[in-house]
């Protein structure tokens, strides 16, 4: 019940993450590069002065470093430079449908394929995750999109399936995000689309970068070496769904059949791939 509750608790954090983005960008309150950029220096921040009021240090220079955080800048700036010019709905479903073919792939790679059931249940749950947030009217699939938002999803299925091994949650998520902030800055310097920014957009990116991402990540890898990786890969797909929800909840947006049964669909899919072999230790 524990694993349980943290993960709800986890997959609820990725969720805010959505929720604060959006509203912050589609308010006008910050353009997505500097809400990057101050959501990974708001999450290192937080995540140091944690560790340091631990009593412990930052393991910056660990040769783990190169995949964590290298995944976590191609996952920060591929996720915020894709929704540039891609529908949330579809880049939603791109990154998800990545990150679940890459950490089946990999895990295959290293020994560990899915069993049948949880291939099964992972498409029940995609199929699920597309009957909600397949674009309405014209569908905005701009190339360069469906580039970054891929290369987004496989960078976040390898910096998932880099915290299996991860020693301290807190402190390895620490290192990765003062690590990563180098790149974000950097890329964005050249890719970034400056817009006047509000008090509204920067409060919403620092709540984004020190508690649902810095905090979040943390928790992540906290528990991810506890399941096998396929049902990692499922799981998160709870993410996009609980992100909805919280949209009708905090914003007013409209509750309808449609989401009710995507809804079940992937939490139905996720129940079938947790039998047997989902969790490891």
């Amino acid at each position: 019940m524990r694993l349980f509750l943290l993960t709800f608790l986890t997959m609820a954090a990725f969720a805010a993450n959505s929720l604060l983005n959006r509203v912050a960008v589609d308010s006008g309150g910050m353009d997505p590069a500097s809400f990057a950029a101050l959501r990974v220096l708001a999450g290192a921040v937080v995540l140091v002065g944690l560790v340091w009021a631990r009593g412990r240090t930052v393991p910056l220079w660990r040769t783990r470093r190169v995949v964590g955080a290298g995944s976590l800048a191609v996952y920060m700036i591929g996720f915020s430079a894709a929704y540039l010019t891609l529908d949330a709905g579809l880049g939603a479903l791109i990154l998800f449908g990545i990150v679940q073919i890459t950490i089946f792939a990999l895990a295959t790679f290293r020994g560990m394929p899915p069993r049948p059931g949880q291939v099964f249940g992972s498409l029940i749950a995609f199929d699920g995750l597309v009957w909600v947030l397949w674009p309405t009217g014209d569908i905005q699939a701009d190339p360069m999109g469906i580039l970054f938002m891929g290369a987004a999803g496989v960078g976040w299925a390898v910096y998932t399936l880099a915290g299996r091994s991860e020693p301290d949650a807190l402190a390895g998520t620490a290192a990765n995000f003062c690590m990563a902030l180098p790149w974000v800055l950097l890329v964005f310097l050249f890719l970034g689309r400056p817009a006047p920014v509000q008090p509204s957009g920067v409060m919403l990116a620092i709540i984004s970068g020190a508690v649902t991402s810095g905090l979040g990540y943390a928790l992540w890898y906290s528990i991810v070496g506890r399941f096998s990786p396929a049902m990692v890969a499922v799981v998160q797909l709870a993410a996009p769904v609980l992100a909805l929800i919280g949209g009708v909840v905090l914003l007013d947006e409209t509750a309808t059949l449609r989401l009710a049964l995507g809804a079940a669909l992937v939490l139905g899919g996720i129940v079938l791939s947790a039998p047997r072999g989902a969790v490891v230790k």
